[in-house]
């Protein structure tokens, strides 16, 4: 495709969820208005998000494939040149990936809360927040410019925090208060980082920091230590790392389902991204001397993070499924961090497959969390499990089944997405970077090839209690709104009564999955099925430009 068309593409692709944002809180103009004002918007919301989905794939399909180190769809714009600070956007076989995600993730959410809008304020600030997310989501993986990632990196802070505060649900105040303030703390240490590496270099331009003969050789030892610990420490809990990540299950737990989605499958993205497009990068040797005890971390969180699921899943424990499922994200996130910290093209390019199968995986379990709660009004899973408990296998068998594909794709089984990149980043911790200590490695590739096994069986745990249930009262069948069905005649009564042996249990029908539920999660368990089968198509995008990265540009 012609660069300037992709040029215009990207920068369409970063500016219209702002104009998109602005839109939804104006009037609908006439002719637009559907059934009511809230339709209109929800409406607007799709439709916004559908062109930036569209233009992302546009934006992939016109992307040089056969050069995806190289920068393309770049644009550079001076804006503050006193501090040679400039608009500076582009994407590589790193960013691509993860700009299709946020496209795809936000339409679907879009797509799912216009059949299906949480209880709240007017769909018009919904829909405004959302798009102002994914404003900034998309312009964090597409600047190229240090403090343009910073206000990328903020941006979406704002947003998150009125999404759980206004529209989640029980405790949603005291979660989003302790998301933002985790957060912003972490960024304040951060952006102390990212100015020491621009005033020492003179540039804050991420193309000429990363290599070798440019501005990056002005930086000392000392200034890279202190740089990768307050950066580092900011995208740490963003990602999240143990034992920074207690903002993420309480924040989990009380924000909507697409609010859940979205956290899960793209902001926590952020910060590995951060670590992989700045850290390495530019501060290749305060990442060297780090790398141990990020490793470290980071197999200390695999094994947290399933410990502390396998002791939600424990029966009588009254654990929440939305929890769970966010404790099992510190351990997926565990893995790829660990990829990253072996500074080796294999852990790398495993760190960032993980980061794609997480958003698609875990996002497709959030919304059946989600799903799960509005039929049931609850997602403890000592009730889910009871004598009134889900037994989805038999209530709603597809929807069962949609849920244990999701569970199984999460443990990381050979053929779906979860599994090529835990892998690689095991591989990684084998055989980790020259001068780093291969025993320590191993210990941590020890460390997390026991995290798949306690993963494996509290994801299975989680299937045999909410698919299969416990044992079933005798009630009657529900119809599929969820009503009873009252219509039963009278010799059918009468003949129960005369023999209740001959009677068996009947499980209550739920309404199984319908038809935008269908739209909005089929894509993920596709995109799922497809990784898992055909894992070069992602990885013949992002080993070049990891390779040319670990390379120092060259």
């Amino acid at each position: 495709m012609n660069p300037t068309a992709l040029q215009i593409l990207l920068a369409a692709v970063v500016v219209l969820p702002l104009l998109g944002a602005v839109g939804a809180l104006l009037p609908p103009p006439p002719g637009l208005r559907g059934r009511n004002p809230d339709q209109a918007v929800l409406r607007h919301g799709v439709t916004v998000t559908g062109v930036i989905l569209a233009a992302s794939v546009a934006l992939a399909v016109g992307f040089d494939h056969d050069h995806p180190a190289r920068t393309q769809a770049t644009t550079d714009i001076s804006w503050i040149p006193a501090l040679d600070i400039r608009i500076h956007l582009g994407i590589d076989g790193i960013s691509l990936p993860l700009v299709v995600l946020t496209a795809l993730l936000t339409f679907l959410c879009a797509l799912y809360s216009y059949f299906h809008m949480p209880k709240g304020p007017s769909p018009k600030a919904f829909v405004a927040l959302l798009l102002v997310l994914e404003a900034g989501t998309l312009a964090t993986f597409a600047v190229l410019d240090l403090m343009l990632f910073f206000l990328a990196f903020e941006m979406v802070l704002i947003p998150m925090y009125f999404l759980i505060a206004r529209w989640g649900g029980a405790q949603k105040q005291a979660a989003a208060w302790k998301f933002i303030l985790y957060t912003l703390l972490g960024s304040v240490v951060m952006l102390l980082g990212l100015l020491l590496i621009g005033v020492t270099s003179g540039t804050f331009d991420m193309v000429a920091l990363a290599t070798d003969n440019g501005p990056k050789s002005q930086i000392s030892h000392t200034v890279q230590l202190l740089a990768v610990l307050a950066i580092g420490i900011g995208l740490a809990v963003k990602a999240p790392m143990w034992p920074l990540h207690s903002w993420l299950p309480d924040a989990h737990t009380a924000a909507p389902t697409v609010g859940s989605v979205l956290l899960a499958g793209v902001l926590l993205k952020m910060g590995t991204y951060g670590f992989v497009r700045i850290a390495l990068p530019i501060a290749p040797e305060g990442m060297h001397t780090f790398a141990p005890y990020l490793a470290a971390l980071a197999a200390i969180g695999i094994i947290y993070g399933s410990l502390a699921c396998l002791a939600l899943v424990r029966k009588g424990a009254q654990g929440d499924l939305k929890r769970l499922i966010a404790y099992s994200s510190v351990g997926h996130m565990g893995f790829v961090l660990l990829g990253i910290a072996s500074l080796t093209p294999t852990g790398v390019n495993g760190a960032l497959f993980a980061n794609i199968a997480h958003g698609l995986i875990t996002g497709l379990l959030f919304f059946l969390v989600g799903a799960l709660k509005d039929r049931y009004g609850t997602t403890d899973l000592d009730d889910l499990a009871g004598e009134t408990g889900a037994a989805l296998y038999g209530r709603a068998p597809r929807f069962g089944g949609l849920l244990a594909f999701g569970a199984v794709a999460s443990l990381g089984i050979p053929g779906l997405a979860g599994f090529w990149g835990e892998m690689l980043a095991m591989f990684g911790a084998f055989r980790p970077a020259e001068g780093l200590s291969r025993p320590a490695f191993l210990t941590f590739m020890v460390m997390a090839g026991l995290g798949t096994l306690l993963t494996a069986a509290y994801l299975l745990l989680v299937v045999r209690r909410v698919c299969m249930g416990g044992s079933l009262p005798h009630v009657a069948p529900a119809t599929a709104s969820g009503g009873a069905d009252d219509t039963a005649s009278g010799e059918g009564s009468s003949a129960e009564a005369a023999a209740p042996e001959a009677a068996a249990p009947a499980a209550p029908l739920i309404p199984d999955i319908a038809r935008y539920e269908y739209a909005a999660w089929t894509p993920l368990a596709a995109l799922t099925v497809l990784a898992g089968l055909w894992p070069a198509a992602l990885l013949g995008l992002t080993d070049p430009a990891v390779q040319q990265l670990l390379g120092g540009g060259k």
